[in-house]
């Protein structure tokens, strides 16, 4: 991608976040001066969960089967693709217990009582209740037909699917390769769509943010933006804290150096509000740090699927958000579960802008249909936290080529020195010269079709 379609694209995206902010302050002084206007706004926020609503299937189902093809290409590494794997699994389930825990101590939502934030939750609340027991529950994720799982609605039937359809062409070998570039093809259709339905979020954060202001007066601002507050210092202290000092402790490295040498990276990350972006630049800089190639060539586009430890936090302590906020709490029973589904859902929240709004409406549906609309009350910040979760989801793919490479010893530590202590610095030549600029996705592509 060249220096000005990147530099277009982060234009576009300013606007959409000028917009939000607009959108939000609207929200709120029509909500305050207004309250009756207020509510009566809600339908825009609630045709806006639908249209996301609309894409989860189709996210969930491209992502997990793309993300089951890597992992054909990583265990074809051995040792590598291996640690790796297992490493990411015990640090995105640390990540949303981490969300958990915050939730539950901090109970950013709780007191605003808003039993739903529009009149379609009673119908997926009738929908919940009228379900039978453990049996009819797991006859549920089922689906009568392979296509009715993406047209049904269940997102566990969409999970299902997927990873049955993913394994069946890890199964296949390299037969399976058209497949794979077919699901590509897919994905990237199904988040072209999604990225147009983004450009819809100021209109949905206004009506969400007018009718819970409207209602609750502006005590729902003070909660969102303490929600928003927290997740930040909450990814602060995983990146800097738990991540921080697991890389000083088993390969020497500092992080705050590690951050200053990737800090091109975070500039393009913020400007985009999506790790994808990065991916290209973090291969090259991986491999410039010291890291052998083939090493990074596994970690890094497999740890875009299965490596998202911002967006953990963030599915996990929105999730919990919500259910308080409509002061309907999740008991422990169902934030392990929620968890546990997570743990597999998170692995389809690619690292691009909006696919995390997609997988929390997924849990939320899965485990409490009739909180499915309070998904409108994190739309309006939603844009905001969007950053932090992609530069979390960044910095722990960084930190786990390091961490990865250090285990399996295919790490120069003498050239980590140097990099970090800028005595051999960055060419950045070399991302044309042998890198050539790739569309951010291709690589995590590559990875996936030519296994």
């Amino acid at each position: 991608m060249s220096d000005t379609s990147r530099a277009a694209r982060r234009d576009r995206t300013h606007w959409l976040y000028l917009a939000v902010i607009a959108a939000v302050g609207a929200g709120i002084v029509v909500g305050w001066l207004a309250p009756d206007v207020g509510v009566s706004l809600a339908p825009l926020g609630t045709m806006f969960v639908d249209l996301i609503k609309m894409m989860i299937a189709p996210v969930i189902f491209c992502t997990i089967v793309l993300g089951i093809g890597s992992v054909r290409t990583a265990a074809t590494v051995g040792k590598v693709g291996g640690l790796a794997l297992g490493y990411f699994l015990v640090m995105s389930t640390i990540a949303l217990g981490i969300g958990l825990v915050v939730g539950n101590l901090l109970e950013p939502g709780n007191g605003m009582n808003i039993a739903e934030t529009a009149g379609a939750g009673a119908k997926y609340a009738d929908q919940a209740h009228s379900a039978g027991g453990t049996w009819d529950f797991i006859n549920g994720i089922i689906p009568t037909t392979l296509v009715s799982s993406l047209t049904a609605g269940s997102v566990l039937q969409a999970l299902f699917v997927a990873l049955l359809v993913g394994f069946a062409v890890q199964a296949m070998g390299s037969a399976g390769d058209p497949i794979l570039r077919a699901v590509t093809l897919a994905q990237k259709l199904v988040f072209r769509i999604l990225s147009m339905i983004l450009w819809l979020a100021p209109i949905g954060a206004f009506g969400a943010i007018a009718n819970v202001v409207g209602k609750t007066g502006l005590d729902a601002v003070v909660q969102l933006a303490t929600l928003m507050i927290a997740f930040y210092l909450t990814c602060l202290v995983f990146v800097f804290g738990v991540l921080g000092v697991l890389v000083r402790v088993v390969s020497g490295v500092s992080i705050l150096k590690l951050v200053r040498y990737l800090a091109r990276e975070y500039l393009l990350i913020v400007g985009t509000s999506s790790s994808e972006s990065a991916l290209p630049r973090l291969i090259a800089k991986m491999e410039h740090l010291g890291v052998e190639r083939t090493t990074v060539g596994v970690v890094v586009p497999t740890g875009y699927s299965f490596n998202l430890d911002g967006t953990a936090i963030y599915l996990t302590m929105a999730s919990i958000f919500i259910a308080d906020a409509m002061g309907k709490p999740l008991s422990l029973p169902e934030q392990l579960g929620l968890l546990l589904f997570m743990i597999v859902a998170s692995k389809g929240a690619a690292g691009v802008t909006g696919a995390g709004l997609a997988t929390l409406a997924g849990g939320l549906q899965s485990h409490r249909p009739e909180l499915l609309d309070g998904v409108g009350l994190i739309v309006g910040i939603d844009r905001f936290m969007s950053e932090a979760r992609a530069l979390t989801n960044f910095s722990g793919n960084a930190v786990a080529t390091v961490l990865i490479g250090t285990w399996t010893k295919t790490i120069d530590v003498d050239q980590v020195r140097l990099v970090l202590d800028r005595k051999l610095p960055f060419d950045e030549r070399t991302m044309v010269d042998e890198h050539g600029a790739p569309e951010p996705v291709e690589p995590a592509e590559k990875s996936l079709v030519t296994a």
